[in-house]
Formats: C-alpha cells, structure tokens, sequence
C-alpha cells in the first residue's frame, strides 16, 4: 500500500533586511530541484519580511526556480530607498512627527506616525509582485495555501490571513486567528511594518503590525493549513551560547534598547515554539511505544527542520552599515545604531546590496553544507526532490552560484 505524500510547509520568519538571508537558502534549495517543477512546498508561511518572500514563493509556485530567481533578482540589487524614504526631507518629517507626537498626544491620532516612512516598499510590491497569480498556483494544485500573519495594535490578537482552496477553513485560539482572505499588498505591509520603525497598517476596522508581535507559536499556520512536516528558515543563529555578562559602565543608547526589543519580538517566540513541538513529539513517541500504537491520539508527530545562521548577522552588518545612505547613517548614529552596541536595530534596516548580499551567500553556504539533510527532509525515502532524473547540486562554493548572488 503506497504511503500519501506529506505535505511541506516551509515557514519564513521576521527580521527587516535580515530576510535576504532566506533568499540564500531558497536559492540553493532551488539548485537541488529539476529546472521547470512546481514548488516543493505545498504550505508557505511568512511574517514580516518573511511574508514578502513567502508571497512571491506562492505567486510563483508553478516554477519553483522561477520564483528564486526572481526574489534573488530584487534582494541582489536592493537600496534603502527601495524600502523607505531615504531622502532628508523623507527623514526629517517622519522625525518632526515622531517628536511631535511625544508632545501632543493627539497629532498621531490620524496619522500614523514612525521612525521611517515605507511608502517606497508599497509601490515596489505592487510593481514587483503579482498577487493574483496565487489563486492560479492554488487551483492549478502547485500550492495547498499561503499565510502572512500580522498583529493587531488593538485586538492583541495574532492574525494570519491566508488564502487557500475550498477545503481549508479559519481557525481561533488563544490569541491566534487564521482569516481566510485573497490577499494583496496591504497584508503584506501590515505584516512587515516594523513596530517604531515602520507605520501601522489598517486593514477593515483594525490597525496592524509586524506578525512578529505577539506570535506566540510561529510554526502554527504552517499545521492548521494541512502541513505534516515544516521546514523553518529562522534569521538568528540558534543554538548558539548567550553573551557573556560584562561589567560595563555605560548605559545602553536608544538604538541597543531597540535592538534588543526587536530581537525579543523576533526571536524568542520561535525558540519558545520549537521546544514546544520537541515536547509533543517526545510525548507521541512515549505514548506509542506504551501503548505498541495508538490509533486515535489527538496531537500528531511533526519534523521539524531549521535552517539558521551559522554567523551573527549583526556582525556582518557593522561591516556593511557605511553602504546606508549619509542621511540614514546620521539619523542612526544620532541614536546609537552605528555603534557595535546599536548593530542589531541596524542590521533590520540595512537594506543595501552589499548586506544582502553578503546574507545570500551565507543562506546558500549554509543550506548546501546540509544538502542532503534537506533532500531527505523534502522527499522522505527518496534521493532526490522531484522528476526521475539525476539533478547534481552544485557545491556550497560554486562560483557562478556565489557570482549570481553577489
């Protein structure tokens, strides 16, 4: 009797700029599959730039290289000002704004008000993507559903809006809802809106945030959307030691603080989650072996593989923070974000080509040092992702690879 195929989710986390380092590992996930075959992902799910990617992957799903290649396309050659206004007059309204709100209360009551305008991204989706193409990649059977979760300032409620065929329904949980919508770039703004640096985003009667917010268990979509195994693109290096304690005498600048909130916000979530889903299958596999078998279990086991940075993407980031542009680089520095301590509040913006470059090739280098750790996840008993023929993969330092992501 032939065993059903799995369904795959792949789960692409938050993390401003640092999510050209998911483009990396899609890059080299897409030379290990035959040229021309659909996606080996039957669920996507993004938050926060990660959404961005994720929309593109599912608009694409008939052609999962096509699809790469065209992210790659973008991250390679991507400005600050692609992303938010980089201009001194840009910078010096959301500033004046920003410390007039501080003052009176009522001056953001219409108009939402952050550290940076991202206007620049909003026509850049809509000229870049084709949402609509999405519903096609559904029907043809290329692609089981697609998620972006967002957080509502009002609710506190984690909202994943997901578009899918007939068969898949919402969900409610404590503080988790899934929304079965046709999604378009206003859920992908609201998705990426960086809480402080970036604007809310009203969607019906509620305004958003970053999906990062309040997502207290990020691999969720992925399972109520029918995925049996999930494969986890994570911006921070796990399982890496913490920082050593040090005496220090200086108090932390605005841009450290922030840093640490956002590496709080997008981090700690997805490490709490993971840990949880290791304890259900250490149950499952306890009740199995007790029982020789149960049939009717309530939970189900899931693979999990994580794919995370093998270097600190911080401090690749201060050796590329000089490539933002002198208007950005004087506002960072006047907050502390051009100092090592600042580097993680930087690293979220840093979206210039040399930075997200240099995160590509640390995504491919590290997906293609667990090549076939990938292949197996992919395709459980089989060599390969898809098609009959043999497909080599070229190795972690291919240079042509190397050369299309520089």
């Amino acid at each position: 009797m032939a065993h059903k195929r799995p369904h795959v989710g792949l789960v692409l986390t938050g993390g401003g700029a640092r999510a050209a380092y998911q483009v990396g590992v899609l890059r080299a996930i897409a030379a290990m599959v035959p040229k021309g075959t659909p996606t080996p992902f039957d669920v996507l799910c993004g938050t926060s730039a990660g959404a961005i990617n994720a929309a593109a992957l599912a608009a694409n799903a008939g052609d999962f290289r096509l699809g790469v290649r065209r992210l790659v396309n973008v991250w390679k050659n991507m400005r600050a000002g692609h992303v938010y206004r980089a201009d001194l007059p840009g910078i010096a309204a959301c500033s004046a704004r920003w410390v007039a709100s501080l003052f009176l209360a009522a001056i953001g009551a219409r108009k939402p008000v952050s550290l940076l305008d991202n206007a620049p991204l909003q026509s850049m989706l809509a000229k870049q993507l084709d949402l609509a193409a999405i519903r096609k990649s559904i029907d043809s059977g290329s692609l089981r559903a697609v998620a972006v979760t967002a957080s509502g300032y009002t609710s506190g409620e984690s909202i994943s809006f997901f578009e899918a065929g007939d068969a898949l329904e919402g969900w409610r949980r404590s503080r988790r809802v899934g929304v079965k919508t046709e999604l378009d770039v206003t859920h992908l703004m609201a998705s990426s809106a960086l809480p402080f640096v970036f604007p809310p985003v009203r969607i019906h009667r509620e305004f958003f945030g970053d999906g990062s917010m309040r997502q207290i268990a990020p691999i969720s979509p992925a399972l109520h959307l029918g995925a049996d195994r999930v494969l986890v693109v994570t911006v921070a290096a796990t399982g890496q030691a913490p920082s050593p304690r040090v005496v220090t005498e200086r108090c932390p600048s605005l841009a450290q603080i922030a840093g640490h909130a956002l590496n709080s916000i997008f981090l700690d979530a997805l490490e709490a989650d993971l840990e949880r889903l290791e304890r259900i299958n250490r149950t499952i596999a306890l009740l199995n072996a007790a029982a020789g078998g149960v049939a009717h279990l309530v939970l189900k086991h899931v693979d999990c593989l994580v794919i995370s940075p093998s270097e600190p993407l911080e401090q690749i980031a201060m050796r590329h923070v000089g490539a933002l542009p002198r208007t950005v680089r004087v506002f960072l520095r006047s907050i502390g974000a051009m100092r090592r301590s600042g580097s993680n509040l930087a690293s979220y913006v840093l979206f210039e080509r040399p930075f997200c470059r240099a995160l590509m090739q640390l995504g491919f280098r590290d997906a293609m040092a667990r090549r076939d750790e990938i292949l197996a996840f992919l395709r459980p008993g089989s060599a390969q992702v898809a098609g009959s023929r043999p497909h080599p993969a070229p190795a972690a330092n291919d240079p042509q690879v190397l050369h299309a992501l520089r």
